[in-house]
């Protein structure tokens, strides 16, 4: 597993032939990584961390100019609303401390609020998390503890890997689940290892305990908004260049 001493910023001048290799975009699960893929962008998933160490790492080995964590994320501060849109500062999760680049996140902060993402668009520190972080209690007592805006699964790892190989470092994140929202036990039931997600599961959920229909359905329009918002959000990087490389973006 791979490790980052704290705090450390993920980074540094990227070499001339940056220009011409991929940026990796690092998610949880499937439809993520979708949305992020495009021209100049792969992207690995995963929801189980050792698969995800193991993508991202091969990934790297092929050769990128840089790795962003892209995707989606629960809120902890009690004002965000989901859809909202997080550039992060860093990450703070079970291996560090990780600062981003501050360069390209620049970048990319602009470019997003050169559009109307801009009235959703936060600038502050994720919480990095090993398991989900359902309840409503457990976010509120992690806002208190780190200050940090939203928490999530994969950026801590994506940061420490990016920190090993000396690659600059983001993280765009939309907020799914607000601060004080908690998730019932279906929300989490049908997300496979791999990232893709499983419908049975979930619909044994509900039949043992159909009183979780509501606050799915709550989830799935928070869902819709905060997918809605990745998509605007990865348009608007796209158009504006922002997950390009040139000699010296970082």
């Amino acid at each position: 597993m791979v490790s980052a001493k704290a705090p450390v910023t993920a980074g540094g001048a990227a070499e001339p032939e940056a220009a011409s290799l991929p940026v990796i975009a690092v998610a949880g699960m499937a439809f993520e990584a979708r949305i992020a893929r495009g021209d100049g962008v792969d992207a690995v998933f995963a929801a189980r961390a050792d698969l995800l160490e193991r993508a991202l790492t091969a990934a790297v080995a092929r050769g990128c100019a840089g790795i962003i964590s892209f995707g989606t994320a629960g809120g902890l501060a009690p004002d965000l609303e989901p859809g909202a849109l997080i550039v992060a500062d860093g990450v703070d999760g079970p291996l560090g401390p990780v600062e981003t680049d501050n360069v390209w996140s620049e970048r990319i902060a602009a470019a997003l609020a050169a559009t109307p993402l801009a009235a959703k668009l936060r600038r502050g520190w994720l919480a990095g998390v090993a398991a989900p972080l359902t309840g409503a209690a457990d976010k509120a007592a992690r806002h208190r503890a780190t200050g940090a805006l939203a928490v999530d699964m994969e950026s801590h790892l994506a940061g420490a890997i990016a920190h090993a190989h000396r690659l600059p470092f983001a993280v765009c994140r939309a907020v799914v689940d607000p601060a004080w929202r908690t998730l019932p036990p279906a929300a989490t039931a049908g997300l496979r290892d791999d990232g893709s997600t499983a419908i049975a599961p979930i619909l044994r959920e509900l039949i043992k305990q159909p009183s979780q229909i509501r606050p799915l359905m709550q989830l799935a329009a928070d869902a819709r908004a905060a997918r809605a918002t990745l998509v605007d959000a990865r348009r608007a990087l796209d158009q504006a260049g922002a997950l390009r490389f040139s000699p010296r973006v970082a």
